[in-house]
């Protein structure tokens, strides 16, 4: 395995060369670090109005931007490190966190915080609390699997930047946003309570790579050339420092439905429907999906807005492959009473 630690704090950059790597081919898989300024990183399929709290961001300076997997919008600051597992990406181990979790986890307890545990779809907790959020993304047989580790983000400041659902906040038996989350320091060993954001981040590196001292594996770190970074700054101007990225257009509609399902996360589908065929369609949540859901879409375009026809007409697709562990019968009943 090879490790790289990115040097910008910058979070557009960071998910940029994360994308980049993903798209390079390496003869083992790759473990990235990063730390980035207070940011914001809204799912692929978010509607991000409808996640932050725009006058407020834009007043604190907070960047805003899209990533490629789903799940749900996060906040990030200089209190926070970043991981992702690139790897070889197949049907089996998308939507498995506990894959590349485990090996975190174990780290984690070395360090003391040994009531940390993966829980629900894709979180991290110690006393119930969440200190992590996780998410996939898959192209061309390669894989991200990619999280947060809260060790001291501020967080007075999360609640107010984000939206976040209530039915998220319900459905973990909470009553707040400041009592979901925690951070991790806390809950760490003595000797490492006063460990900075890099020094964490170095003390799980060697936990992982089971050394004592990083320069002895200087041959495991990845090294980018000035084309490599020219490479990424391009994907930077073209996606995530791109506002029709971040932001997108949402058609107008006549019908929102949406459902939160206890293995998917929430579904929800914007339709207009003219001379009662459909007639434009948008689908936004945290759920987690294999590719996009353009084939679907396209496919319901013109279709009667019955069950019996939107199912003819869904009947072809493997539905989960678009919505994580939704099933047909689910998403036609979603779209149509």
């Amino acid at each position: 395995m090879y490790y790289y630690a990115m040097p910008s704090h910058d979070i557009r950059v960071n998910l940029a060369t994360e994308q980049y790597l993903l798209e390079k081919d390496f003869s083992e898989p790759l473990v990235l670090f990063y730390i980035q300024e207070p940011c914001i990183i809204i799912g692929r399929n978010q509607n991000a109005l409808a996640e932050i709290n725009l006058p407020y961001v834009k007043r604190k300076g907070i960047t805003v931007t899209r990533r490629l997997s789903g799940g749900g919008a996060v906040y990030d600051d200089l209190g926070n490190v970043s991981f992702s597992f690139v790897t070889k990406g197949t049907k089996e181990n998308f939507g498995n966190f506990k894959e590349f979790t485990e090996p975190i986890l174990k780290a984690i307890h070395d360090l003391g915080a040994t009531g940390a545990e993966i829980s629900g779809r894709n979180d991290l907790l110690i006393d119930g609390k969440k200190f992590s959020g996780n998410a996939m993304y898959k192209k061309k047989g390669k894989l991200f699997s990619h999280g947060t580790l809260m060790l001291d983000v501020d967080l007075d400041v999360l609640p107010q930047a984000l939206h976040v659902d209530p039915e998220k906040i319900a459905a973990k038996g909470t009553k707040s946003v400041r009592s979901h989350v925690t951070n991790l320091r806390p809950y760490l060993a003595p000797a490492y309570q006063d460990l900075t954001t890099v020094a964490f981040r170095d003390e799980l590196l060697k936990r992982l790579f089971k050394v004592d001292d990083l320069a002895t594996i200087q041959e495991r770190q990845l090294q980018l050339t000035a084309a490599d970074e020219a490479a990424i700054a391009k994907i930077v101007a073209e996606t995530y420092g791109n506002e029709d990225w971040v932001y997108g257009e949402a058609p107008q509609y006549t019908i929102k439905r949406r459902q939160r399902f206890p293995k998917v996360g929430i579904v929800e589908a914007h339709l207009e429907v003219t001379a009662g065929k459909i007639s434009q369609l948008i689908f936004y949540g945290d759920y987690f999906s294999q590719q996009e859901a353009t084939p679907l879409i396209t496919a319901l375009i013109g279709v009667p807005y019955t069950q019996k026809a939107i199912a003819e007409a869904l009947a072809p697709f493997t539905i989960h492959e678009f919505f994580n562990q939704l099933s047909a019968s689910e998403l036609v009943a979603l779209l149509a009473d």
